[in-house]
């Protein structure tokens, strides 16, 4: 049975939804309708996400339209359903929006009953298996069906990690989150985690509305509806937790707040890809107590080579270094002094990628676009396709086991 939401005027529609829901159907006004995706389901009370929405264009067709558009690009295991005049204009600005079906006012229960149930299994192949639904705002309308348990399935948190600066750290980040991203349709969120001088948002062109330290400061880091609405959106699908424009504004973030987020995200989303401060401060020790895959990163120098060996030995001693764990060699270069040998006897450990120095990827940074959409045949490129592959698997991951010592 699919749980729907119907925004509607119409007494005579909201019978047959409901009749064709099986009752499993809670109603709102279409007049007036937000298109705010957090205000429209903000009307629900301690009910799971519908499983369809069906919005009522008969009266608010612009509304409805922006308001689909936004539903199906925070919430894309959610089917949508309009209602009205199937004219061609609506039939090509609803396909453009994400819906699936567009029925007539005069819709007959039947026909209805199998475009919910349609509608319903594609939504569910959408649908993005990482654990429970997530839970809307409590606005005092009383759900009419009962969410179902499933087991928690948190998503892959990789941290991308590295002893000091200028190693091409938030490249590799975002190039990762990217081609995640684009392999998996609403798989992916982006977390700078550099609270003073992220440039992420720089490095994808982004200007986003809100950052890390308005998301904590409004507490949406513990809303799902609230956080999902405040992510910036990149036109590869990837969203992105941006950081703070103003340094001094990084303060306001706790390493507490920074668990609470990781959590929220990762029972929302496949992978998080975390790009961190260099070394390992308390924001970034709090995200590793919530890291399933940390990446590490060294430029071809004898002081980052052995900064990383430091790295490794205090992720060890503190329990954070699971076999899950890969290391990148960025800006390998066989005329530097240094061989993939000695990198691998200094830090006692094998290097699961080396990537070259690439003009393109400086090219790219500069232009706020990813280098895989930019130059997809860079050798860089070709290499961060490689690592992306390594994590599109549905291997069960164990996070880290908390600051503790080993043996």
């Amino acid at each position: 049975m699919n749980n729907v939401l119907l925004a509607t005027d119409s007494h005579t529609l909201q019978e047959r939804v409901h009749t064709a829901a099986d009752g499993a159907c809670i109603t709102v006004p279409a007049t007036p309708l937000s298109v705010e995706p957090a205000a429209f389901l903000g009307q629900l009370r301690g009910a799971p996400l519908p499983d369809i929405v069906v919005l009522d264009t008969t009266t608010s067709r612009r509304e409805a339209l922006e308001l689909a558009g936004g539903l199906d690009r925070l919430f894309p295991g959610t089917g949508l359903v309009l209602v009205g005049t199937a004219d061609d204009a609506l039939a090509i600005a609803a396909l453009r929006a994400g819906v699936r079906d567009v029925v007539p006012a005069e819709v007959s229960v039947e026909h209805l009953r199998d475009v919910l149930a349609r509608v319903g299994e594609a939504a569910r192949v959408r649908r993005v298996p990482v654990g429970v639904p997530a839970s809307v705002p409590d606005t005092g309308l009383e759900p009419p069906w009962t969410p179902t348990p499933t087991a928690p399935r948190p998503g892959r948190v990789v941290s991308v990690l590295s002893p000091k600066g200028g190693v091409g750290k938030t490249t590799v980040a975002t190039n990762l989150a990217v081609g995640l991203a684009q392999a998996q349709a609403g798989s992916t969120v982006l977390v700078d985690l550099d609270l003073q001088f992220g440039d992420v948002a720089t490095a994808l062109g982004l200007e986003p509305e809100a950052t890390l330290a308005d998301i904590v400061r409004h507490r949406n880091h513990e809303d799902p509806i609230a956080l999902k609405t405040q992510l910036a959106q990149h036109g590869s699908g990837l969203l992105v937790v941006c950081a703070p424009e103003d340094p001094a504004a990084g303060g306001t973030v706790t390493p507490e707040h920074v668990e609470a987020l990781l959590v929220q995200l990762a029972s929302q989303f496949r992978y998080v890809v975390l790009d961190t401060a260099a070394g390992l401060g308390a924001h970034t020790l709090a995200a590793l107590d919530h890291t399933t895959d940390p990446l590490l990163l060294t430029s071809m120098d004898v002081p980052g080579v052995r900064g990383l060996r430091k790295e490794l030995e205090a992720l060890h001693d503190l329990g954070m270094l699971p076999d899950s764990r890969r290391i990148v060699l960025n800006f390998a270069d066989p005329r530097a002094g240094l061989s993939l040998s000695d990198v691998q006897a200094t830090i006692r450990t094998r290097v699961d990628a080396s990537m070259p120095h690439s003009k393109a990827a400086v090219v790219a940074m500069n232009m706020g676009v990813p280098l895989v959409t930019h130059q997809p045949r860079d050798p860089v490129s070709k290499r961060l396709r490689t690592l992306q592959a390594a994590y599109l698997d549905d291997a069960p991951v164990a996070r880290t086991s908390g600051r503790r010592k080993v043996s």
